[in-house]
């Protein structure tokens, strides 16, 4: 049932034109496969869903390699889905069911912490804990996400991967941007940028270059960033704001540059060395995608795919083709010997100075609901 397509085409061609089932689609179409509910016993399916193309793929045989040998060891065959094309689309979509006590036939989701809605599904009781009984390899979880402040204890999450926000810009069309000040201000950029539609990617780095703490948001930080994203709007600086539609007309040259994510522009990068990605001199945006169970999976079952993928065998195949930053312990030792440019790229293994300028979003500010209409405002929603 998934659509077939590389991560990488996906990015080249950028979201416009390419259509992914949407859940209710594919629930009718799939009516849940042989998947079991929650409860203790292994089911014969893992129902999974994530984003589009954000898992290792063979463009020869058409298969995710990783996803075949799970089965392969556990005799758990998977249904996969690439129906996760935002946190809030998606939360919209299985928030009704949910809300009611009943299954959305999912064993596994993967939802982003610098957005509301994964902190909103924990504290309302619609995710199961996980078995952590079934994963030993937990302990191969980096020190860094073992107490994130929706989960401290790691009771209800896994990390899948972790990104960066920041600039990326293209060379043949202007030189180097590196501050949000350029970016927005710039009379050569003039409608030649796009933002980031996400409020925990656009807002903090604009909270960054005015001296605030994104980590920390006060009325007075959250207020003076909306009035210069504002600005930037009302002044046609900012073309639009995006999801990852960004990449094709960057990759084309008819956009400058935009407030871009890195794992992306690593993707393009082997085919447009012209394009570039940086973190704004005052500092970015560091997120997570984390594997959470939604009411009514099988624990059992997502948590022994979850032990599988944080060997860090597995966690290099899959880095491998998605680079983004892996959870796992080890990963990058595997990846040095098979694909050593990638071990070594700031983009999928961001070193101490990197991570120093990385900054997470106050995860209060993406519950404040005052804040969340006035940001819709923004967009234009």
């Amino acid at each position: 049932m998934t659509v077939q397509m590389t991560r990488r085409q996906l990015v080249q061609r950028g979201a416009a034109g390419v259509t992914l089932l949407s859940l209710p689609g594919l629930l009718a179409a799939c009516g849940g496969g042989g998947g079991g509910g929650g409860g203790g016993e292994l089911a014969d399916t893992l129902r999974f869903s994530n984003w589009p193309l954000y898992i290792d793929f063979d463009e020869k045989t058409k298969k995710h390699p990783t996803l075949d040998e799970f089965t392969a060891k556990t005799g758990i065959k998977v249904d996969y889905f690439e129906d996760i094309n935002s946190n809030g689309e998606y939360f919209g979509k299985i928030q009704r069911p949910l809300s009611q006590g009943n299954s959305i036939d999912r064993d596994i989701i993967v939802l982003t912490d610098n957005e509301r809605f994964l902190g909103l599904m924990i504290d309302k009781g619609w995710v199961e804990k996980l078995d952590k009984d079934l994963i030993p390899n937990i302990s191969n979880l980096i020190d860094a996400q073992k107490s994130p402040p929706f989960d401290p204890d790691r009771t209800y999450s896994l990390p899948w991967q972790s990104g960066m926000t920041g600039i990326a810009w293209n060379e043949k069309a202007t030189g180097p941007v590196t501050s949000i000040t350029q970016l927005f201000e710039d009379p050569k950029l003039k409608g030649k940028v796009t933002a980031l539609n996400g409020m925990g990617d656009t807002p903090p780095l604009v909270m960054l270059d005015n001296g605030d703490d994104p980590s920390k948001v006060t009325d007075a930080s959250w207020t003076a960033a909306m009035d210069r994203i504002q600005a930037a709007v009302d002044s046609g600086q900012i073309r639009k704001f995006t999801g990852n539609d960004y990449a094709q007309p960057l990759s084309q040259g008819d956009l400058a540059a935009a407030i871009a994510w890195s794992g992306d522009i690593y993707q393009l990068l082997s085919s447009n060395p012209s394009l570039k990605w940086a973190l704004p001199t005052k500092g970015g945006v560091i997120w997570t995608d984390n594997m959470i169970i939604p009411t009514g999976g099988s624990a059992p079952t997502a948590s022994t795919y979850m032990n599988f993928v944080y060997d860090p065998k597995i966690a290099a195949q899959i880095a491998a083709y998605v680079a983004y930053v892996p959870p796992v312990e080890g990963t990058k030792e595997i990846l040095a010997k098979t694909d050593p440019k990638m071990a070594s790229s700031e983009l999928v293994f961001p070193s101490d100075a990197t991570l120093a300028k990385a900054h997470q979003f106050d995860s209060t500010a993406l519950n404040n609901q005052t804040y969340v209409e006035q940001w819709q405002k923004v967009l234009g929603a």
